[in-house]
C-alpha cells in the first residue's frame, strides 16, 4: 500500500515517539495505556504503534496477524491524546482508526473483529443473538414502548443481552419510573448503536447502523434520547449528526444528577453504616465528552457514602480496557488493564466500586472475581445504587 492513500501521511510522520502518551497526568510510575500496561512492549503502545503503521502504509512492512492485533489492541481510551504534547493530538486515535479502516477494505483484520462485525450486518448486535431476544432484560417488567414519550430509552447491546448489564438496565428503567421521568423503550426494534464499529474502521456498516438508527428515531418522533452505555452517547451525539441525527442526548447519569437536583429520586436510602465507596470513570463519558461531575455528583449526594477518589481519576483516569470488551485483545494477564484498576479501587479502601458504563460493569467486576477480591469490594453500576 502507498502512503499516498493514507488519509494522515501528511501527519503520522511528526510522531517521534517521546513517550508523552503513556504516562497518566501526575508523571507518576505507571502507564495510563491500557495495552503498553498490558504487554509492557514499545509496539503496543500510542507512538510505538504509529510508528508501525506509518511503516506499513509507506510499504516498509508487510501485513501480518501480529501487526494487526497491535493496532487492534488500542482500546480508543484517549489518554495518549491527553498527554501528547504536540499539536496533532486530537487526530492520534482517528490515525490508528484510519488504519484499521484500511485492513477493513483489504479484509485483513484479527478474527474477533470480523466476526463482531458479522455479527452487527447479520444479526444487529455483535453477540448474534436473535433481535427476538432483546426484550430479555426487562423480564419480570413492564417499561412501556416509545410512544411519543419525552424521552427514548436507548439500553444498547451490553444491556440487552449481557446478564451481568441487564441488571444495570433494569435498575435505570426502575429509576426513572420511581422518578416520574416520560420514557419509552424501542424492545426488539433497537439495533446496535454503531460506536464500536466505527473505531473498528467498518466506515460503510457504522453509517448504514446509524442512519437505520436515524430513520427510526424520525419516524417514531424521538427528540431526547437517554442511554445506559456512555459508548452510544458518543455514537448519537457526536457522530449521528454527520447523518442529519440531531437529537438531545444525554447519559444517564446526567439525566440522574438532575433530577436529584430536583429532589426527584424517591426511596433512595443508604447502608446501614457508613461506607466508601470510589468512581471508575467511563473513557467515553469522561476524556470522549468531558462529563466528571455528574456521576461524582450522584454518589456524593447519598446518604452514609463517603467518595474517595483512586490516584488515577477524571482525564487521567485509567482505562478498564473496555474498549476491547468485544475482542478481548489486552486479557489474560495480572497486568491486563481490568485487573491493574480493580486492584487500585481496592486499595482505597473503598467497599464499593461504583461505574456508569455496561461495559465497565462487566470487564471489573470479573476483574475483582479473578482478583480475589469479592469479599473486599463489590462493583455497582450507579443506577443499582440508587435503587
Amino acid at each position: 500500500m502507498a502512503l499516498a492513500e493514507y488519509q494522515y501521511n501528511d501527519v503520522i510522520h511528526r510522531c517521534f515517539r517521546c513517550g508523552y502518551c503513556k504516562f497518566p497526568t501526575d508523571w507518576s510510575d505507571v502507564t495510563n495505556c491500557p495495552a503498553y500496561a498490558r504487554f509492557r512492549l514499545e509496539s503496543y503502545s500510542a507512538g510505538g504503534r504509529l510508528w508501525l503503521i506509518r511503516a506499513w502504509v509507506n510499504g516498509e512492512l508487510e501485513w501480518s496477524e501480529h501487526l494487526a492485533d497491535i493496532v487492534y489492541s488500542c482500546a480508543a481510551c484517549k489518554n495518549c491524546v491527553e498527554k501528547c504534547p504536540l499539536s496533532f493530538n486530537e487526530d492520534i486515535v482517528n490515525m490508528v482508526t484510519a488504519a484499521k479502516n484500511e485492513m477493513v477494505e483489504m479484509g485483513l483484520v484479527p478474527r474477533g473483529v470480523k466476526k463482531f462485525l458479522n455479527n452487527v450486518q447479520l444479526h444487529g448486535n455483535p453477540y448474534g443473538i436473535s433481535a427476538g431476544r432483546r426484550t430479555g432484560w426487562m423480564e419480570g417488567k413492564s417499561y412501556p414502548a416509545y410512544q411519543g414519550q419525552e424521552f427514548l430509552y436507548y439500553v444498547g447491546c451490553e444491556g440487552s443481552f449481557d446478564t451481568r448489564a441487564q441488571s444495570a438496565a433494569r435498575a435505570l428503567g426502575d429509576v426513572l419510573t420511581n422518578s416520574g421521568v416520560s420514557f419509552g423503550v424501542l424492545g426488539e426494534k433497537e439495533v446496535t448503536d454503531g460506536n464500536e464499529v466505527d473505531l473498528l474502521g467498518e466506515d460503510a456498516l457504522f453509517e448504514s447502523v446509524a442512519e437505520k438508527n436515524i430513520r427510526q428515531f424520525k419516524k417514531a418522533g424521538v427528540n431526547k434520547i437517554i442511554t445506559l452505555s456512555p459508548h452510544s452517547y458518543n455514537a448519537m451525539k457526536n457522530s449521528y449528526p454527520r447523518f442529519h441525527g440531531d437529537f438531545e442526548v444525554f447519559h444517564y447519569t446526567q439525566i440522574l444528577a438532575d433530577l436529584i437536583k430536583k429532589k426527584r429520586v424517591r426511596g433512595v436510602s443508604g447502608p446501614d453504616e457508613e461506607e466508601k465507596i470510589t468512581f471508575h470513570d467511563p473513557c467515553f463519558l469522561g476524556r470522549w465528552n468531558q462529563e466528571y461531575n455528574a456521576p461524582r455528583n450522584i454518589l456524593k449526594s447519598l446518604p452514609g457514602l463517603t467518595l474517595v477518589e483512586m490516584p488515577r481519576n477524571k482525564k487521567g483516569a485509567a482505562c478498564c480496557g473496555g474498549g476491547n470488551f468485544y475482542t478481548d485483545l489486552l486479557g489474560g494477564s495480572e497486568e491486563s488493564p481490568a485487573r491493574i484498576r480493580a486492584r487500585e479501587a481496592a486499595a482505597t479502601g473503598a467497599g464499593i466500586l461504583a461505574v456508569a458504563c455496561p461495559n465497565c460493569l462487566t470487564m471489573l467486576e470479573d476483574a475483582v472475581k479473578v482478583e480475589g477480591l469479592e469479599n473486599r469490594i463489590k462493583v455497582r453500576d450507579i443506577a443499582e445504587i440508587l435503587v
